[in-house]
C-alpha cells in the first residue's frame, strides 16, 4: 500500500530451508543451485504470504509487494511497548527447567543414529580429468545438496540403534549399542561420532560446544547481549498454537547462529529450531553448520526432543565451490521416553560412557527394516555399491596408499609399512649426517599386536644405532596392552617428550644451535596397561637403562664409600614402576593401537613413581621417584579458553646428575608447549621440583572487531611458564656437573609469551621473554627474548 520497504522480511525457497532476511532497506539476495526449486516465498507475521517462480540456472530480480492481512481490525490499546520477540524468549529462558530433561532424575529412551559422509564439490568435469577419469561411473550416484546448493557424492554410511540413560544427579549418560551397520568406508570407531554420548546438543544450555569452541545458544540466559530477535509468524505445530521467532548475531564473526525457533504459546517450550554457525564466524574447516531439532510432548506436560538433524560443510577454503570438500549429515530419532522408573542404576557404574554389545554389527536386513523410523533414501543404499565398485578399480589402491603414507609418514608394503619419511635423512653434530631406515607391520598382518624397528647410520661417528618396540593388544574396551622395546640411539636428555625427536628432520633445520649434547642410550623396557574402566588406567612399568657419555668423556663421582673419584664410563639404572593415569568422562578416538584425546572437561591427572634397584653385580643405585602432574582446559564463554599444567616432583636417593631431574629445554625455534623455550638443554637440575604452565586463548575476541583484520580470521594468545626447584647438599657433592648445569638457588625461572594464532589457519607465532636468572653464567649467551614458531592446528 504504501510502497517502503519491509526490512527482516522471511524470502526462501518454497518447501524448502534455504532462505534469508531482508536487510533494514528490505534488499535481499539468495543463490540457489537446487534443481528442483521452482518458486520462492516471501512472508512477515501481520502480512499475506506472497509465492513467485523463478527460472532456473538465471540471474534474475524478484521483487515482492506485501499486503497487510489484516484491513478492520478494532481499536486496541498496547499495553506491551518493547519487542515482542524478546518477551517471547524471556519466557521460554524462564521455564526452562520444566521443559528440559532436569524436571526428571531419570529417564530411559530409544535412539536411531545415521550418519553419511559425502564428498561435495565434486563436478561432472572433475570425474572426467586426471586421475579422477577411472573414476566416472560415480556421475551416476552424484547429487545436489537442498540445504548449501553444493554437488556431493555419498561415500560412507552408518547406523546404529541404542538404548540411552540418563541420570540427574549426580549427572552421568550412557549409551548401549544395540545394533549397528557400516557400509562404504568401514571403521568401527565411526560408531563414536555418531554417538549420542559423543556429540549431544541441548539448545537449552548456554552454550554448545562443536569443534572445540563454545557457541552461544538462542536461547541461553544471557542471549540478548548476542542476539537480535523477531518475531515473524504463527501458527498450529503439532496442534499446538506456535509463534515463529527468526534470530541472528549481533555482531560479526560472533560464535552464535542465525536461524528460527517455534515456540508454544502456554508451556513456553521450543517445538522446533532449524539454526546455522554465522557465516563469518572464526571457525576453521567448517563452511556451514546447521542444526534442527523437533520437541514434542511426551506425557502431556514433559516435552523431550524427538529428532535431531546436524548437517557440516568441510572444507579448506571458505565458500568454495572448486575445492573438494566434505558433507557431514547426522540424523537421530528419539521414542519410547520412560521417566524416573529406573530401580538398578548399575547400569551407570559400566567402565564406558559407551557400550557396543556384541554380534551388534550382525543384524539382518530385517532388523533394520523393522526399527528404521524412515526408509533410506535411493542415494543411501547406493554407497555400499558404489564405494565396492570404486575398490574394483586398479589405481585405487595407489590412491589409497600415498594419501595414507603423507598423513601417517608410513607407506603400505603389503603386510608391512615402511616409515617414518621424515626421519629418512637428520643432522646432528655428534653423528654428522644420519641415515635410518625403518618400518613396522600392519593391521594386514595382525590387529591384535604390531612389531616395529630401525637402523641407522652416522656419517661422522661411524656407528650404528637400532631399535625395536612392541605391542600386543588383546582388548581395546576396557583397554588392556602389553609393550616391550629395546634401543641403542642417542638421546637429547632434557628434552620434552612433545618435541620433535632429534632425528626428526625438521630438528636439524630449525635448531638455534648444534646438537651436541646428546647421550648414548642402551635401554630395555617391559610395560603393562590395564584400563580398570572408563578414565582410569594404570601402567605397570619394568625397566633397564645404561647411559654413556660421548667424546671420550666419563662420568665423574666422588661417593662417600671412596676416597678416590670414579670415572664412570656408564651409569645403569633398573626400574619398576607404576603409572596412574585419572580422565574423567574424556571423549578420545581409538586408533589401530594408540588412542588420541579429543576432549576432557574435567582435570587430567597423572601420578608417576619409580623405584631404582641397586643390584649386587652391578654398579646401580637406589632411589624413589615420584611425579604427581594435573592438567585442563576450560572455556571462559566468549572470551575464549584457557589450559594450565601443574607438575610437581621429588627425588629420594643419593644420585648423579643424569638420574637428577634435568628440565626440558628448547635450543630450537620451534615452540613446544612443554618446555621452557629460552632454556637451554643442560642447564637447570633439581632433585624436587614444582612447574606451572598457564595459557590462555581469545579465539580473535580482540582481532574479530577491528575492521579489516576481522576477515584474516587470527586468534590471539598468552602463556606464562613457572619453575622452581632446589639440589640438596648430598646431590650436589655426588657428581661434577657438565658445562653450565646448575640448581636455580633462590630464583624461580619464569618466561612470558604472547602470540598470534591461525595465520593461514595452520601456523602459531610466539614472542617469548625470558623473566628470571638473565646473568650470563661461564659464557652462556643467555637469551632473553625469541621469536618461536610451529604448526598448530585448531577449529
Amino acid at each position: 500500500q504504501t510502497g517502503e520497504p519491509i526490512p527482516y522480511a522471511n524470502v526462501y525457497v518454497a518447501s524448502s530451508l534455504l532462505g534469508t532476511l531482508t536487510d533494514d532497506a528490505g534488499k535481499y539476495s539468495l543463490e540457489i543451485i537446487n534443481k528442483e526449486a521452482d518458486s520462492l516465498r516471501a512472508s512477515l507475521l501481520g502480512y499475506r504470504q506472497v509465492t513467485k517462480p523463478i527460472v532456473r540456472g538465471h540471474v534474475q530480480t524478484i521483487n515482492f509487494e506485501l499486503s497487510p492481512q489484516n484491513q478492520d481490525l478494532p481499536e486496541v490499546v498496547i499495553m506491551y511497548t518493547g519487542n515482542p520477540a524478546d518477551a517471547l524468549i524471556d519466557s521460554i529462558i524462564k521455564h526452562k527447567k520444566e521443559n528440559s530433561f532436569q524436571a526428571f532424575q531419570t529417564c530411559r529412551y530409544d535412539a536411531y543414529a545415521k550418519m553419511r559422509m559425502d564428498v561435495n564439490n565434486v563436478t561432472e568435469n572433475l570425474l572426467k580429468k586426471g586421475i579422477m577419469k577411472h573414476f566416472d561411473f560415480m556421475l551416476n550416484y552424484m547429487d545436489t545438496s537442498d540445504m548449501s546448493g553444493k554437488t556431493y557424492l555419498p561415500v560412507m554410511i552408518t547406523e546404529t540403534n541404542s538404548v540411552i540413560y540418563e541420570r540427574k544427579s549426580p549427572e552421568a549418560k550412557k549409551e548401549i549399542v544395540q545394533a549397528t551397520k557400516i557400509s562404504g568406508i568401514k571403521k568401527n570407531e565411526l560408531i563414536k561420532l555418531t554417538s549420542d554420548v559423543t556429540l549431544d546438543v541441548d539448545v537449552y544450555d548456554n552454550y554448545t560446544q562443536l569443534f572445540e569452541k563454545n557457541f552461544v545458544s538462542p536461547v541461553a540466559d544471557f542471549a540478548h547481549a548476542y542476539y537480535r530477535y523477531y518475531l515473524i509468524d504463527s501458527a498450529f505445530i503439532q496442534d499446538k498454537w506456535c509463534y515463529h521467532i527468526l534470530f541472528k548475531p549481533r555482531r560479526k564473526q560472533e560464535l552464535a547462529y542465525s536461524g528460527g525457533l517455534w515456540v508454544n504459546d502456554t508451556t513456553y517450550s521450543i517445538v522446533k529450531i532449524k539454526m546455522r554457525i554465522s557465516e563469518d564466524a572464526n571457525i576453521n574447516l567448517v563452511n556451514d553448520l546447521g542444526i534442527e531439532q523437533e520437541f514434542s510432548q511426551i506425557n502431556k506436560h514433559q516435552w523431550m526432543k524427538t529428532s535431531e538433524k546436524i548437517f557440516i560443510d568441510f572444507n579448506p577454503i571458505e565458500k568454495t565451490r572448486k575445492i573438494p570438500g566434505v558433507f557431514a549429515q547426522k540424523t537421530n530419532v528419539y521414542s519410547h521416553f520412560i521417566f524416573d522408573s529406573l530401580t538398578d542404576e548399575r547400569i551407570f557404574k559400566s567402565a564406558s560412557d559407551l557400550t557396543i554389545k556384541e554380534k551388534a554389527e550382525k543384524k539382518p536386513d530385517a532388523y533394520w527394516d523393522t526399527i528404521r523410523p524412515e526408509i533410506l533414501s535411493r542415494k543411501d543404499k547406493g554407497v555400499y555399491e558404489m564405494v565396492d565398485s570404486i575398490k574394483k578399480v586398479p589405481i585405487f589402491k595407489m590412491y589409497r596408499d600415498v594419501t595414507y603414507g603423507l598423513t601417517t609418514g608410513y607407506f603400505p608394503w603389503g603386510k608391512f609399512e615402511i616409515g617414518p619419511y621424515f626421519k629418512l635423512f637428520s643432522y646432528n653434530a655428534i653423528e654428522g649426517a644420519r641415515f635410518r631406515i625403518g618400518g613396522r607391520t600392519s593391521t594386514k598382518l595382525s590387529t591384535k599386536f604390531n612389531i616395529g624397528a630401525y637402523l641407522a647410520y652416522g656419517t661422522k661417528d661411524n656407528r650404528f644405532k637400532y631399535g625395536a618396540d612392541f605391542i600386543y593388544l588383546p582388548k581395546k574396551s576396557p583397554r588392556r596392552a602389553l609393550y616391550a622395546s629395546f634401543k641403542y640411539d642417542l638421546e637429547q636428555m632434557g628434552k620434552s617428550p612433545t618435541s620433535k625427536a632429534t632425528d626428526n628432520i625438521l630438528s636439524s633445520f630449525f635448531n638455534r644451535g648444534p646438537l651436541d649434547k646428546l647421550t648414548m642410550i642402551r635401554q630395555y623396557e617391559v610395560a603393562y596397561e590395564h584400563e580398570w574402566f572408563h578414565g582410569l588406567i594404570n601402567t605397570f612399568v619394568i625397566n633397564r637403562r645404561e647411559m654413556f657419555p660421548l667424546g671420550g668423556t666419563k662420568f665423574v663421582i666422588f661417593p662417600e664409600s671412596q676416597e678416590d673419584t670414579v670415572y664412570a664410563g656408564s651409569i645403569t639404572t633398573t626400574e619398576i614402576g607404576l603409572d596412574t593415569r585419572i580422565a574423567f568422562k574424556e571423549v578420545y578416538l581409538e586408533g589401530k593401537f594408540s588412542r588420541v584425546t579429543i576432549k576432557s572437561k574435567y582435570p587430567i591427572i597423572l601420578i608417576r613413581y619409580r623405584y631404582g634397584i641397586r643390584l649386587a653385580q652391578e654398579n646401580n643405585y637406589n632411589y624413589n621417584k615420584l611425579n604427581l602432574g594435573i592438567e585442563q582446559w576450560f572455556h571462559l564463554s566468549t572470551l575464549g579458553w584457557s589450559r594450565f599444567r601443574l607438575i610437581a616432583g621429588k627425588i629420594w636417593g643419593t644420585l648423579p646428575y643424569p638420574l637428577l631431574k634435568i628440565h626440558d629445554g628448547n635450543e630450537s625455534w620451534l615452540y613446544d608447549d612443554y618446555s621452557s623455550n629460552l632454556m637451554d638443554y643442560y642447564e637447570f637440575v633439581s632433585d624436587q621440583y614444582i612447574n606451572f604452565y598457564f595459557s590462555h586463548h581469545f579465539d580473535g575476541f580482540f582481532f574479530n572487531k577491528i575492521p579489516g583484520v576481522r576477515k584474516l580470521k587470527l586468534r590471539e594468545v598468552i602463556y606464562f611458564r613457572g619453575l622452581y626447584g632446589s639440589v640438596s647438599k648430598t646431590n650436589l657433592a655426588f657428581s661434577e656437573f657438565p658445562g653450565n648445569l646448575r640448581s636455580f638457588g633462590n630464583e624461580p625461572y619464569l618466561e612470558t609469551g604472547a602470540g598470534i594464532e591461525n595465520i593461514f589457519k595452520m601456523l602459531q607465532i610466539y614472542a617469548i621473554w625470558r623473566l628470571t636468572h638473565l646473568d650470563d653464567p661461564g659464557n652462556m649467551n643467555v637469551q632473553k627474548f625469541g621469536i618461536f614458531a610451529s604448526l598448530y592446528f585448531s577449529f
